[in-house]
């Protein structure tokens, strides 16, 4: 299992894979970030279309993400990182929301959950999940980083 390690606004984001899928994108700091010693060796070649279409969402050139995935986790889990994929750019939905999307309307709390181990952050938008309110709720990565996704989405979504 490679993994390459590339520089965003963000600062340094781990790339991991296997097979040919992305299975892993990690910020540094982040809640439920693997150990490192589980990445394998590094190895930038297999990640390289992955870099290029995060430089271009990081330009403001690209809204969607077209990269095989392999994300490893419970049913349900999976089923709400589908979901997050189906968000639009520069566009946020509540847990809620999102529970009522997937058919489980009292499941709020636990699609925040599943929402929280994404291993795929930012090409599944778990950033795009907000409070009820609209307040900016939880996220792996902080709430600094989440609030500069949305403000950079919301920019660039401005500006087409």
């Amino acid at each position: 299992m490679p993994h390459t390690v590339v520089d965003s606004p963000l600062g340094p984001l781990t790339l991991v894979g296997t097979d040919g899928a992305l299975t892993g994108l990690y910020m540094d700091r982040q809640r439920y970030r693997p150990e490192p010693e589980t990445f394998g060796d590094r190895d930038d070649a297999p990640f390289a279309e992955a870099a290029r279409q995060l430089e271009e969402y990081f330009a403001g050139r690209r809204t969607r993400f077209d990269l095989p995935l392999a994300m490893a986790g419970t049913p349900f889990q999976r089923q709400v990182w589908e979901a997050l994929r189906a968000i639009p750019y520069g566009r946020t939905v509540s847990y809620g929301q999102l529970a009522d999307r997937l058919g489980r309307p009292t499941a709020a709390r636990a699609v925040g959950l599943a929402n929280g181990h994404n291993p795929i952050g930012i090409i599944v938008p778990c950033h795009r999940v907000v409070g009820a309110s609209g307040d900016l709720t939880g996220y792996g990565g902080g709430l600094d980083r989440k609030r500069r996704l949305l403000d950079f989405e919301r920019t660039v979504s401005e500006r087409s």
